[in-house]
């Protein structure tokens, strides 16, 4: 069978959408599905800093998309938050340092909740570990896959509350990482009970390398859809490759 690369891109039923918040903005986005199947779970994407390059398109995020509805029949939503520009187009808004972007993340689960999709799980990255650390700890939420989390805009109390929801929380840290690293990281989280510390060895915050990528997406489809883990390093059907990697 042909092997799964970098710019791979599986099959699945890709639909850009729009997300309307509370306070009048519109987000642009991202529903990928299963092709053949319903969705077995769902994996609501919030990307790192705008204000440095951060957006729906950072390069895990994507893979996250391309790869995981046909691998572990996952159904990925992705969006721009307020004021971030992507080939997709551009949120309205501006950036409030994970303050209003709350209200972003609350318009990703509506429309979640609309579309009737199942077992919402939110995967951050960087920045966007912020925003769900702040805002995410609410229903229908399962629970959190944390990429790279620097843990700058959230705090203690931000975990506690996590800790009293029972939530679980898996954080995935690089071993080289710029701001947060696993010894420091498993200290910080160890004031919520049901979280997971992964430490990831010579991996970086930006998650540079198809090896590093791969553990990363075997992370998160072990915490949201075990049974579909571990995933496969190659791929027997139809498989486009992305031009701009």
């Amino acid at each position: 069978m042909p092997p799964i690369v970098a710019n791979s891109v599986l099959p699945a039923r890709r639909d850009d959408i729009e997300l309307r918040t509370s306070d009048g903005l519109l987000l642009v986005g991202e529903l990928a599905l299963p092709e053949d199947r319903e969705p077995v779970g769902t994996l609501v994407c919030v990307h790192p800093l705008p204000t440095h390059g951060g957006m729906m398109d950072s390069h895990v995020l994507r893979k996250v998309a391309w790869r995981l509805p046909a691998l572990a029949g996952l159904a990925v939503l992705r969006f721009n938050t307020r004021g971030t520009s992507s080939a997709r187009g551009t949120s309205e808004g501006v950036f409030d340092e994970g303050n209003a972007e709350g209200l972003d993340l609350a318009a990703a689960l509506e429309f979640v909740a609309g579309r009737g999709l199942p077992d919402p799980w939110l995967l951050g990255w960087s920045f966007g570990t912020d925003v769900i650390l702040r805002h995410g700890n609410v229903d229908p939420v399962q629970g959190a896959v944390l990429l790279s989390p620097p843990l700058r805009f959230s705090t203690d109390a931000d975990l506690d509350s996590w800790a009293q929801s029972g939530r679980p929380l898996v954080a995935v840290v690089p071993a080289l990482d710029d701001y947060l690293q696993p010894t420091e990281a498993a200290e910080r989280f160890a004031r919520v009970p049901q979280a997971q510390v992964i430490g990831v060895p010579e991996a970086r915050h930006l998650w540079v390398g198809e090896k590093y990528v791969r553990i990363a997406l075997d992370e998160m489809v072990r915490a949201v859809a075990p049974s579909e883990s571990p995933l496969p390093d190659d791929y027997d059907g139809p498989m486009e490759r992305w031009s701009d990697l």
